[in-house]
Order: C-alpha cells, then structure tokens, then sequence
C-alpha cells in the first residue's frame, strides 16, 4: 500500500475526498495527488498526520495503525469555538448531524453544570 492509498483510505472512512482534505490542511487541491509520483516535503506529511491522528510513520507504511489519543476536555465540547466537531467527534466514522451535535451538547452542559 501506498502513502497515497494510506491516506485515501483515512479520507474515504471520514466520508472525505482527497481535495478537501488538502485543502482544509492548506495544501493545493491537488498536492496529495501529486504524491503518487513525488515525495512530500516532511511538515506536509505532518500535516496530514495531525488531521487525520495518526503517526507519520503510518501513513509512510511503517507500523500499523496507531491513533494519536489526546484527552478532550468535556467542557469544551459545549463551546464550538474551543472543539471541531466535525474533526474530534465521529459515530463509524461519520460526521454527526446537527441535531446530534446540539443534543450532546446539551447533555454534556447539563452534566458539567450537576458536577
């Protein structure tokens, strides 16, 4: 497999395709396609791996796949400015709607308030 397949492969389970993720990591739309015949350069490919919580050495086929596990504070996940919800919270895989998103919200804010 390769770095190209690693990373489509992340894009595909979070329902993404490879622009957008370029994109949204501040690379041109289509620098990850290029990768297929070119190196990146190494803050790129940490770019990547940082968007999708996974070491460098993964997405470069060295180990299997690891997830970078950073504790969330709960209290931040009521305040949209502090947590992407759409990066950090998934179900399979997939971006929550924004009925569910609004609805653990207020759970969570309820439950922080009882504390």
């Amino acid at each position: 497999m390769t770095l190209f397949d690693r990373i489509k492969g992340l894009a595909d389970k979070q329902g993404k395709n490879i622009k957008t993720v370029a994109l949204d990591i501040g690379l041109s739309e289509n620098a990850i396609y290029g990768w297929k015949k070119t190196k990146p350069k190494a803050d790129d490919l940490a770019k990547v791996a940082d968007y999708f919580h996974v070491t460098v050495d993964f997405l470069l086929g060295r180990e299997g796949l690891e997830i970078i596990n950073e504790p969330i504070d709960l209290a931040k996940l009521v305040d949209d400015r502090k947590v992407d919800w759409d990066k950090w919270v998934s179900f399979e895989g997939k971006p929550l709607s924004d009925d569910v998103k609004i609805a653990m919200k207020l759970i969570l804010g309820k439950r922080l308030e009882d504390k």
